[in-house]
């Protein structure tokens, strides 16, 4: 979780405890569902019906994520090679197993706040409290379920994809190496989008209507947590092994990946906590928590029932198709690639990649206009607005494309900006080094805003073109269904996120292998795989494809964090209507001469340095306790590896330090609602 998603989270906590006035309020738990199956859709085909095939269709995505991964799991391999991935797989589940004690524990403090909050300073009227307690933690309780899972599900693939990859470059062909990270990306992100579809799915169709408030309060608290603990901790942990690792090349001088440094396994463990974990339940959270500000938003900015269903019913609909656009398009990009590079010697690693966000892109806003046509010709008797929504979705599709192209500008192995950098360390050192990726950083975030915002201003042009008819505030559904469009092509968002640590594992998988070291290896190869092993264009193209998967990286992680921003607009709104009721009251608690206001809106400002205050604090001391150790027990002479248990004990240490940091964040922010609701409450 980046800082700015955290000050989004904080406000979104703040608002209704800063505004409140009285100890009874309304809340997203109070909203009650209309019935889906009032409204009928192509022809005669009730709401509820419709999504009823929308869950086959979700099924059918989780059975593509799991063919997906059985594909990668039977893959060829070479012994020595499996052997190291399985062991950065043990090192990753020893992290995950103790992240979820750690999240439990995180889980038992939040407990006790929505006990206090649900169960005594504004219960939900009408429904027994216990009940309606139990429900929200129990969705809770699904939500990092749903997180946590999706979590370890990515990083089982992706070390099932690294060892598969290395192996596939002694073929000497750069297209294998680049289908099968995306295809262990495509089947992350499948399973992850059609997991949160499926419960979401579940809530609207099988809770009774006055309990499905609850239950989406419950899950979207839940998925925060779990999403927030795996990408934090898994941030600094990546960070602390980096360090760790990367050092000892200067100490000793010694090559990276070299076998006989124990941090190397801990490095490979990170890139996975850091760039595998934490995105997935990431990227879970966020799809989750946008889905429940824009179902909040229509229950409470739309008056009309008939409306809200037709809404609802499309939106949800719109996703299922979303899910099916991304999977005809992943076959469509690889049968395209496959012809142009399959028997090629050297290809660029980015253009196919690219390719894949594009035709992604495209095919999922035309088919956005096609479906809106078809479930929603005419709203409140306008027969415009169907296609006034599409363009506003559009633009979050469109921005899901032109982010990363504005991010490449910087980060592109062959960009300008990368190569000053690269000049900059070679004639100024560690200091320019710095500055100059400083520069590029803050560039690619200065005109990464600069299109969310033209995008988002174009998403409000169009809103105010009849949107006012059928709800308040029609500016901020626009917002909403801009971060939906952000998106909409979910699974290729993740996939060409997850794409990038598993090139990285690939590249250390293969220099901690030492195969080439193996007697007798050529000949081993081409007996039992059939092939003439080339080491030498191994390394090359499995070093070029690192450079593609760490640019792709850095574009998709804007995609999410963008979507979390401008979907937390939505959630804020949607909380300050509920505390108004509907812009009626208490309008002046909104303006900057209100103090509470005032004072949360410092106070949410000042929590960003203070996240990144303890989140740098507990990588340097992390950092400096694994090099410490790392110093005391690297053997380079005598010795072709690092012993199991060396490397274990810094993947022990990065975890360590990486949880102290999480929970030293959490003890500081949690309790800035609370107080500001007491002092609230107090005047």
């Amino acid at each position: 979780m980046n800082p700015l998603r955290f000050l989004s989270a904080a406000l979104c906590g703040l608002l209704p405890l800063l505004l409140s006035q009285s100890r009874a309020l309304a809340s997203e738990a109070s909203l009650v569902l209309p019935n889906l199956s009032s409204v009928k859709f192509l022809g005669d085909i009730a709401g509820n019906r419709l999504l009823m095939g929308g869950l086959v269709i979700c099924l059918l995505g989780m059975v593509f994520g799991f063919v997906m991964y059985k594909q990668l799991k039977g893959s060829s391999v070479h012994k020595c090679m499996r052997e190291i991935s399985e062991l950065i797989y043990e090192t990753c589940k020893t992290y995950l197993l103790t992240q979820g004690k750690f999240i439990l524990v995180l889980w038992a403090f939040i407990a006790i706040i929505i006990g206090a909050y649900f169960g005594w300073l504004s219960p939900v009227e009408g429904k027994p409290v216990a009940m309606t307690l139990s429900i929200i933690l129990l969705f809770s309780l699904v939500g990092i379920a749903g997180s946590y899972g999706v979590a370890w599900f990515g990083i089982r693939v992706n070390t099932f994809a690294n060892s598969r990859t290395a192996f596939a470059s002694l073929k000497g062909m750069p297209h294998p190496i680049y289908a099968i990270p995306l295809r262990a990306g495509m089947s992350i992100g499948m399973m992850l989008i059609s997991v949160e579809l499926v419960i979401m799915l579940f809530i609207l169709l099988f809770v009774p209507a006055d309990f499905a408030g609850p239950c989406f309060i419950g899950f979207a608290i839940g998925e925060s947590l779990g999403a927030a603990a795996l990408r934090i901790a898994g941030g600094i942990f990546t960070k602390i092994a980096d360090i760790g690792s990367d050092l000892m090349k200067i100490v000793f001088k010694i090559k990276e990946d070299d076998a006989r440094n124990p941090g190397v396994i801990a490095d490979c463990t990170g890139d996975n906590a850091g760039d595998s974990v934490g995105p997935s339940a990431d990227g879970f959270e966020t799809y989750g928590v946008t889905g429940v500000a824009l179902i909040t938003f229509i229950l409470l900015a739309v008056p009309d029932k008939t409306v809200q269903v037709q809404l609802l019913v499309w939106l949800f609909v719109m996703r299922i198709m979303m899910v099916i656009v991304s999977g005809l398009s992943y076959f469509l990009n690889e049968a395209i690639v496959k012809a142009r590079f399959g028997h090629v010697k050297k290809m660029n690693f980015e253009q196919p990649l690219t390719q894949l966000v594009w035709v992604t892109s495209i095919v999922s806003m035309v088919s956005t206009y096609v479906v809106s046509y078809l479930l929603i010709p005419e709203l409140n008797h306008d027969k415009a607005l169907w296609w006034k929504l599409s363009t506003i979705i559009t633009c979050g599709t469109l921005a899901g494309a032109l982010i990363p192209e504005m991010i490449k500008i910087f980060t592109s192995t062959k960009s300008a900006h990368v190569k000053e950098v690269v000049t900059a360390s070679r004639e100024g050192g560690a200091s320019l080094n710095v500055l100059s990726g400083l520069v590029a950083g803050n560039f690619s975030a200065y005109w990464m805003g600069m299109v969310i915002v033209a995008l988002m201003a174009i998403a409000y042009t169009v809103s105010t073109l009849g949107l006012d008819v059928l709800m308040i505030g029609p500016a901020v559904f626009a917002f909403g269904l801009v971060a939906f469009g952000f998106l909409g092509m979910g699974p290729v968002t993740i996939a060409v996120d997850s794409y990038g640590p598993v090139t990285d594992n690939a590249q250390s998988v293969y220099e901690l292998s030492l195969i080439e070291s193996v007697p007798n290896i050529k000949e081993e190869i081409k007996k039992e795989f059939g092939f003439d092993a080339d080491f030498e264009n191994a390394k090359k193209m499995l070093e070029e494809n690192d450079g593609a998967g760490n640019t792709f990286k850095a574009t998709a992680k804007p995609v999410l964090i963008g979507t979390a921003v401008v979907g937390a607009t939505t959630m804020i709104f949607s909380i300050i209507m509920m505390l108004t009721d509907k812009l009626t009251t208490n309008l002046d608690h909104l303006s900057l001469m209100h103090a509470p206001f005032l004072l949360g809106l410092v106070t949410g400002g000042a929590v960003i340095y203070w996240f990144t205050g303890a989140s740098i604090q507990a990588v340097s001391t992390g950092a400096y306790r694994a090099v410490e150790f790392i110093k005391k027990n690297i053997k380079l002479e005598g010795s072709e590896k690092a012993s199991v248990s060396d490397s274990k004990k810094v993947v022990e240490i990065c975890t360590k330090y990486a949880q102290k940091g999480m929970f030293n964040i959490f003890l500081t922010v949690s309790p800035l609602p609370a107080s500001s609701r007491t002092s609230s409450s107090a005047t």
